[in-house]
């Protein structure tokens, strides 16, 4: 750094000899080739000044107490930038006409630059140089250049005044008022954390705004740190007023036990270092050494190293902070005269005030830990009472782990122990958090009972991986082809009645995501999750009996009005078209009493399949009532419901059924009734049908008649009569 800042003087020096002037244009018929080379060697050591201080990294603090030199670097470096300004400018008005050049306004600008943006003595020493080169300047061409330098000096020195009054004052007040308006923030901050943390314990879960686990603790951490600190900070305080001491200053050992960091400093001396760590030598050493109290009447200069540079700490007393055994700081306190005995007593007593705080903060915040992850717990229970439809399950099931715990992907699985078979149910992979598995092919994957974790945890009913995480990622979780990239993985067995009916997989790219506490509670909502999936296929069970005809298997009577006016309702909000097909077995009673009845259900059976087969899904094949059936045909006209009836007729006449008695064939009537033709309400529509139906038994059987031609039928026999 010193190497560039004698170039750029070397080069000021140069330029104030008139080096420079030879390259001028005017200076001769042909420019000097030495003077172009060093106008161009100018503007080298300006752009490399300008690139080392671009780069420039200030030395460490303990560096700059170690050497005078580096406590020095960045004015050096400040100072090369002037220099090399100065002299390239000069460098530029000696190639442009010399005192009469047009660009002297760039000396202005370079004084407004170092007086606004360099420190105070490279500001002092760029003024300096433009001086002095000024002067050189003058003595090269004469007296008669006198006026001319009189006024670039005169402006040089009002630029230098109105920029050092006016914008660094303004600068310095913005700065204060920046620093009040950070301080006042920070306190406001510190402030509403510390009323968070006191507010969450009286309120509930339901009270609060709804918040992420890590969102909860990160507020609930920065209480804890903000009342640590207030804490200390108050202690400290009155530590010094007590013993009248110049500083107090708490040092706490980081995470690795490795360097001793600045917690909390009260101090009247303005040598107190701003680091916030400091180096374990001198006093500092010996205490830490020892884990014993240490005090001395008059220390030697720079031997207590939380002072810059040689600061002369006077008197010192250092206290171990001690946890059981375990050093965690160490308490400081210096004063210009020596301390008496009864001091050691009040500092060790503060050293442990400040150990109560913190200890007081744990568990403040291992109870609210605890007793947010039970209100959690109490949540997800909660969720899974209401589920009762296998869909409600899986997804409460998925909600229920979140409240717990964070995860990037879950899956559920079922196992049937009849097959010998794993199913894949259901996956939920959280929006944005990284991939840590192929969900695509874990959809509907169905793979054999195996030496993976799923099987193993089924076949032993207990969590897998014992702790929590996948050290391998090789290990096969369902099957061979698939594999995790994470951290934390946990398969829970689905457990009811002492059978696991299947897994809970969660799986996490962070690492430690599943505790022992967490296991447990999740161990409880697997089970709660198998109970309430038992629950939901005997729901499903349930709801099929109540609207599925048990022989057929179709929509039974009830269930079918019930969908057949939703249709409805659809179809003239929407404006669509709809069918109604109500269909009779021809003959059904002889069926019964020539080859019984066992035989006549399954007939009934067979139909039943015919229409499924010929339906869509969003039509409605139900069973009507005895040999009766009905199919409910959503956005389709007549022509259509025609076609359709047709094809359902031939079908049925297709079918070939057996008995003791020998194979024989059946036939079916069909009546057809169009919305909204036909008519608008469901009870106009299966009247009308119903009439179809009836005129087509009437008129022989085995045949389609729509409403329309029934009532041509009708009125051709009232015209005739």
């Amino acid at each position: 750094m010193t190497g560039g800042f004698w170039a750029g003087l070397l080069a000021c020096v140069a330029v104030a000899n008139g080096v420079v002037d030879r390259a001028a244009p005017m200076s001769s018929s042909r420019p000097s080739p030495l003077g172009v080379l060093f106008f161009a060697s100018v503007l080298i050591v300006l752009l490399s000044a300008v690139a080392r201080r671009i780069r420039f990294e200030a030395p460490s603090a303990r560096a700059q107490r170690v050497s005078r030199w580096m406590r020095m670097a960045s004015s050096f470096a400040d100072l090369e930038v002037a220099l090399a300004l100065c002299a390239s400018v000069y460098a530029l008005l000696a190639v442009t006409g010399g005192l009469h050049s047009d660009f002297y306004p760039l000396l202005y600008a370079v004084v407004a630059f170092s007086t606004t943006f360099q420190t105070r003595s490279a500001a002092v020493l760029t003024t300096l140089a433009i001086a002095a080169l000024e002067l050189a300047a003058l003595h090269r061409v004469g007296l008669s250049g006198l006026r001319e330098t009189v006024f670039h000096l005169a402006f040089v020195l009002g630029a230098l005044a109105v920029h050092a009054v006016f914008l660094r004052g303004l600068v310095a007040a913005n700065r204060r008022d920046h620093g009040l308006k950070v301080e006042s923030e920070v306190r406001r901050q510190q402030e509403s954390a510390r009323d968070y943390r006191l507010i969450s314990v009286a309120l509930g879960a339901d009270s609060r705004a709804p918040r992420s686990r890590e969102q909860e603790e990160e507020i609930l951490r920065a209480g804890s740190v903000a009342t640590i600190s207030s804490s200390i900070y108050h202690s400290l305080s009155l530590l010094h007023q007590a013993l009248d001491a110049r500083s107090c200053v708490l040092l706490w050992f980081d995470n690795r036990d490795s360097e001793l960091r600045v917690k909390e400093i009260v101090s009247d001396c303005d040598s107190v270092t701003e680091d916030s760590s400091v180096p374990l030598a001198g006093v500092l050493k010996a205490v830490v050494r020892d884990c014993k109290p240490l005090i001395l009447a008059t220390t030697k200069a720079g031997q207590v190293c939380y002072y810059e540079g040689s600061f002369d700490a006077g008197a010192f007393m250092g206290i171990p902070v001690l946890e059981g055994k375990h050093l965690r700081g160490v308490l400081c306190i210096d004063r210009k005269h020596p301390f008496e005995s009864k001091h050691k007593e009040l500092a060790e007593s503060a050293a442990q005030q400040v150990l109560h705080a913190i200890h007081s903060e744990q568990v403040f915040g291992s109870v609210e830990r605890a007793k947010y992850e039970h209100e959690r717990f109490y949540h997800a229970s909660a969720l899974l009472c209401r589920a009762l439809t296998m869909e409600q399950v899986q997804d409460t099931a998925f909600d229920a782990a979140s409240a717990i715990v964070d995860y990037d992907v879950a899956i559920i699985t079922l196992h049937d122990p009849n097959r010998h078979r794993h199913r894949v149910l259901c996956v939920r992979q959280i929006e944005g958090a990284p991939s840590v598995v192929d969900v695509e092919k874990l959809r509907g994957l169905e793979f054999r009972e195996n030496a993976g974790l799923v099987s193993m945890v089924v076949k032993n009913k207990h969590y897998l991986p014992a702790a929590g995480a996948l050290r391998d990622n090789t290990t096969p979780v369902f099957d061979g082809k698939l594999r995790f990239s994470c951290e934390s993985l946990l398969v829970l067995p689905l457990l009811s009645a002492d059978e696991a009916i299947g897994t809970l997989t969660l799986a996490s790219h962070k690492r430690g995501q599943f505790r022992k506490d967490t296991r447990e509670m999740l161990g409880v909502i697997s089970n709660q999750v198998a109970v309430s999936m038992q629950n939901g296929l005997m729901y499903k069970r349930m709801e099929t009996m109540a609207t599925t005809d048990g022989l057929t298997g179709l929509t039974n009577h009830r269930s079918f009005q019930e969908r057949f006016a939703d249709l409805v309702e659809r179809s003239q909000r929407h404006g669509h078209k709809a069918a109604m097909l109500l269909c009779d077995v021809d003959h059904f009673k002889n069926v019964n009493d020539t080859y019984g009845h066992p035989v006549g259900d399954e007939v009934l059976r067979q139909v039943a399949r015919v229409l499924q087969a010929a339906t869509r899904k969003i039509d409605i094949p139900a069973r009507y009532g005895g040999e009766e059936f009905a199919v409910v045909l959503e956005a389709t006209d007549l022509e259509g419901a025609l076609g359709l009836a047709e094809r359902i007729r031939e079908d049925v006449g297709a079918l070939v059924l057996d008995s003791e008695k020998g194979t024989f064939q059946i036939t079916m009537s069909i009546g057809v009734a169009a919305f909204p033709g036909d008519g608008d309400e469901p009870a106009v529509l299966i009247e009308r049908a119903d009439m179809s139906l009836y005129h087509a038994k009437e008129s022989g059987r085995n045949r389609v008649v729509c409403y329309r031609d029934f009532d041509a039928a009708r009125r051709g026999l009232k015209a005739s009569a």
